[in-house]
């Protein structure tokens, strides 16, 4: 199996839902697990698979799908978000990311799990509230909202998964938008807002 790095330990308080976090990547991919109990946000897991030791791109595949494969037979998440593929200028990249991305995919669809994928911009924007925000603040503010204190410096593409997972949760427990403005939704709506 590939060297991987894990950054926290393992999970066995029950949660409502679990959602897996993928930050596609053909050297290192990240991944995070957070679950939902009762509404708050809780770390189970994080990590990411080194594929940089693999010259073969095919090899690479086999590995993403088997780890995928293996995170969703230890944790049994309900959903799973991806980050969307940045478009760059080298074609040969995007598609090597994409086969990526789609062999994550695959490892999930397979379990029947529920996929959705979100753009950089928009994970950035959910977690930091700037759809600009460096790796390193996507980070620091991922470590106050699922305290953790390991440094992540060595793990940022796994920060971004978890980043990824967390716009997941936001996005779904977003007010839905009915064309009325957000005052409306507070007036009308006063237990769900604190």
């Amino acid at each position: 199996m590939e060297k991987e790095t894990p950054a926290a330990t393992p999970w066995s308080t029950p949660a409502e839902k679990i959602i897996l976090g993928v930050d596609p990547g053909t050297r290192i991919m990240g991944y995070g697990l957070i679950a939902i109990q009762k509404k708050d946000l809780k770390l189970i897991q994080f990590g990411v698979i080194n594929l940089s030791k693999y010259s073969n791109h095919e090899i690479k595949l086999k590995k993403i799908f088997e780890r995928i494969t293996q995170l969703i037979e230890d944790y049994l998440p309900d959903e799973m978000a991806l980050e969307a593929p940045f478009y760059g200028k080298n074609v040969q990249s995007m598609l090597k990311l994409g086969r990526a991305q789609g062999v994550a995919m695959a490892a999930a669809l397979a379990r029947d799990i529920p996929i959705v994928e979100y753009e950089p911009k928009k994970v950035k924007m959910s977690v930091t509230g700037n759809g600009n925000a460096s790796k390193e603040q996507v980070a620091h503010m991922l470590r106050i909202l699922l305290k953790f204190e390991q440094e992540p410096e060595q793990l940022l593409d796994a920060t971004d998964a978890l980043a990824v997972a967390v716009c997941h949760v936001n996005q779904h427990n977003a007010p839905k938008h009915s064309g009325k403005s957000w005052a409306s939704f507070v007036t009308e709506n006063p237990g769900r807002v604190k």
